[in-house]
């Protein structure tokens, strides 16, 4: 029965986890043709969105949407905001969504940028979709527009300079996406905590690797793309996991950790069907049923380095669309994503392994000298920290 539990919390969290209220989420698409100083931009709304113009109550007119894009939703070029060119044409579109056709003339091609910055003001968790394509080279790329992110550099700058990166560079770019990462550094130390023996480190390392390799290569092709702030939450929650194992372990009472951890989850379950919170309900239901059956596992199980491997290939999925989101920030040349994907998971496998290193080379030397404190003591502490800063990390962006 706890198996079945436990897979089925393990498709809640997977299945959901990206997918999960799509139909609430707020997007929208947009379609940019760059050729030479002219630059064609399709704008694909949903009707829902543009009904927050006019708070819900109705749909707003052409002209007035029209005005609201057109002042968020433009091209630069050398730093000068492309001319737009009237008429902007409303296109047909299917059920649930008005389409909007609109032209720029720029005065030049160099350092080509461009601006969404529409429906942010309504809603701070917007995310625009855009797909670029230029005429000229037939270079298509697609990137994802947040509030924080709402200028894209589509030819000269950063553009140029990841197209004409070298291998070596792949590679330093994700040795840096590990090192720069706050909240994947604390994970990693959080594995070296848990792992009594050699061995036990190991499986968790090469779990962790399997699934952030799997997950990072499907968000950069674009087969799957959960929502971003859907994961960042997941991510911090596998932090506060891996101390609360700790905790279950070292009180022998994974059954009071598991049912503390469940009822937590559950009570974010209440606040968001009662509208508060970002995170779908679903999702936070099972990862609720996934936590609370895997930290009774770890904690019934007499040599749990074998479950901590299945766990951490879970962990590592998550992961995996956390690196992503650093590579989806980029410009991304398509025609040499192998040779990207590939550098770029070296440079993970290498930045990880050299924390991992560090920490237990540390370890080892301070026992060497006899400076180490008792383990227990340095573990639970850890343990501790990783549940604080985990919990913290997971409430903040959950609301």
């Amino acid at each position: 029965m706890r198996r079945f539990l436990f897979l089925l919390a393990l498709l809640f969290t997977l299945a959901h986890g990206g997918a999960a209220d799509a139909h609430v989420r707020s997007e929208s698409h947009s379609v940019w043709e760059l050729n030479g100083g002219h630059v064609d931009l399709v704008m694909i709304i949903p009707a829902l969105e543009a009904a927050r113009l006019e708070r819900g109550r109705s749909q707003p007119s052409d002209a007035a949407l029209e005005a609201y894009l057109a002042q968020r939703v433009y091209p630069l070029a050398d730093g000068r905001r492309c001319a737009l060119v009237p008429p902007i044409q409303a296109l047909s579109a299917r059920a649930g969504y008005r389409r909007y056709d609109f032209t720029f003339a720029c005065p030049t091609a160099k350092k080509m940028t461009i601006r969404s910055g529409a429906f942010f003001d309504l809603v701070p968790s917007h995310i625009n979709y855009a797909q670029i394509q230029n005429a000229r080279t037939g270079e298509f790329t697609e990137q994802l527009v947040t509030r924080d992110r709402q200028m894209l550099e589509v030819a000269g700058g950063e553009a140029d300079r990841l197209k004409a990166a070298g291998f070596p560079d792949f590679v330093r770019m994700g040795v840096m996406h590990i090192l720069t990462g706050v909240d994947h550094m604390s994970f990693l130390v959080g594995l070296v905590l848990i792992s009594r023996r050699v061995k036990d480190l190991l499986f968790v390392i090469t779990g962790f690797t399997l699934g952030h390799s799997l997950t990072l290569a499907l968000a950069v092709t674009g087969v799957l793309r959960p929502q971003a702030d859907h994961i960042d939450a997941l991510v911090a929650l596998t932090i506060a996991l891996i101390g609360l194992e700790n905790v279950a372990v070292q009180a022998q009472r994974p059954g009071a950790v598991a049912a503390a951890f469940a009822a937590a989850l559950a009570a974010m379950v209440g606040l968001k069907l009662a509208g508060f919170g970002a995170l779908p309900a679903l999702l936070l239901l099972g990862a609720g049923l996934f936590g609370a059956n895997y930290l009774l596992a770890c904690g019934q199980v007499r040599d749990a380095a074998r479950v901590r491997l299945a766990i951490t290939v879970v962990f590592g999925l998550i992961h995996g669309f956390g690196f992503a989101a650093g590579l989806l920030d980029e410009p991304l040349p398509p025609q040499r994503l192998g040779e990207l994907l590939f550098g770029f998971n070296v440079g993970v496998e290498m930045g990880q392994l050299a924390l991992v290193g560090a920490v237990a080379g540390l370890a080892w030397a301070l026992g060497r000298v006899r400076l180490a404190p008792p383990r227990p003591i340095v573990v639970d502490a850890a343990a501790a920290g990783l549940v604080g800063v985990g919990a913290f990390w997971f409430v903040t962006r959950a609301f």
